[in-house]
C-alpha cells in the first residue's frame, strides 16, 4: 500500500521528467538560424516574398546547414523551398511547441534553420534563452550559437528580395 509520503515524490517527478526531456541540453553547441517566412499577401507569398525566398540560399551560404525545420504552414514551406533545393535537404515539419529543444536534441553540434512566424519565433527564441529580440520583420535572420553552458551569441543577417 502506498502512503502519501511515497506517492508525493512520484507526482512531482512525473511532470518534471517531461520538462527535462523537452529541455535544451547544457552541452548543446547547436547553431540555430531563425527567420520569419518571406513577404506575403494572405496565406501565400507575394512576388517580393518569392524573390526573398530565392535569395535565402545566398544569404546563408557561409553556413553548413544540417537540417531545415518549419511548422506545417504553406508560406513557411514556400519560403524554405529554395533553401531545401540548394542544400538537398528536406524541410522537416515539426510542431512549434518545444521546437528549440527538438532541433538542438537532433543536432547537438550542428546547424539548423527554422522558418517560422512572429509568435513561434519569439517562443523558440525564449526557449533557447537567446539575448535580444527574435527576428520579426521580413528578411531578418537571427543566428543563435549555443555555446554549451556559456551565454548564447547572436548574429544578425538580412535576406533581400
Amino acid at each position: 500500500m502506498f502512503t502519501r509520503r511515497a506517492i508525493l515524490p512520484l507526482l512531482i517527478a512525473a511532470p518534471l521528467a517531461g520538462c527535462v526531456a523537452r529541455g535544451i541540453a547544457p552541452s548543446a553547441q547547436t547553431t540555430v538560424i531563425m527567420l520569419r517566412h518571406a513577404d506575403r499577401i494572405g496565406d501565400a507569398l507575394n512576388d517580393r516574398g518569392r524573390a526573398r525566398a530565392q535569395n535565402l540560399p545566398a544569404a546563408l551560404a557561409d553556413y553548413q546547414i544540417d537540417a531545415i525545420y518549419s511548422p506545417d504552414i504553406a508560406r513557411n514551406l514556400e519560403t524554405a523551398e529554395p533553401l531545401s533545393a540548394a542544400t538537398s535537404l528536406p524541410v522537416t515539419i515539426i510542431p512549434k511547441e518545444y521546437a528549440g529543444s527538438r532541433m538542438t536534441r537532433d543536432h547537438p553540434n550542428g546547424t539548423v534553420v527554422w522558418v517560422g512566424n512572429k509568435g513561434n519565433l519569439r517562443t523558440i527564441w525564449a526557449e533557447l534563452t537567446a539575448p535580444g529580440e527574435a527576428p520579426q520583420e521580413y528578411g531578418e535572420i537571427g543566428v543563435i550559437k549555443l555555446n554549451g553552458p556559456d551565454p548564447r551569441t547572436v548574429t544578425r543577417l538580412t535576406v533581400t528580395p
